[in-house]
């Protein structure tokens, strides 16, 4: 019994620590229809020079791994809407987990980054 008591509480911790529960994952398609909703603020937290070579139109760029994530975060608003994004959804989910510890709410990620968007024939913008 208390092998099975410490398996279902493992399992709710990690379940706690999992992206869902923080953000909504969503694929190419569903992404690329909340970013075109009025409101919604995408970011794109790739690096720098990443960002450069083909972003998301309207797309702003703060860089998860950077220093400044977190200041740079904490100049957003907390009530907005967020779509969040990356090149394959590893910078993304820690992003949004980080954006949900901060307070935001309202987060969205796109589940395998800018590879399944750009797979799915959707367009980036460059500069």
């Amino acid at each position: 019994m208390k092998k099975l008591i410490a398996v279902v509480s493992s399992l709710l911790l990690l379940a706690g620590c999992s992206t869902a529960a923080t953000a909504t994952n969503l694929d190419a398609a569903g992404f690329a229809n909340k970013v075109a909703e009025s409101g919604v603020v995408t970011i794109d937290v790739r690096s720098p020079g990443e960002y450069m070579v083909g972003h998301i139109q309207g797309a702003i760029n703060i860089d998860v791994e950077g220093m400044q994530f977190e200041s740079e975060i904490a100049k957003l608003d907390k009530t907005a809407t967020y779509a969040v994004y990356c090149h394959s959804g590893r910078r993304s989910g820690i992003a949004v987990e980080t954006m949900h510890h901060a307070g935001f709410t309202n987060l969205f990620n796109l589940t395998n980054g800018v590879a399944d968007w750009q797979a799915s024939g959707l367009p980036l913008v460059t500069g």
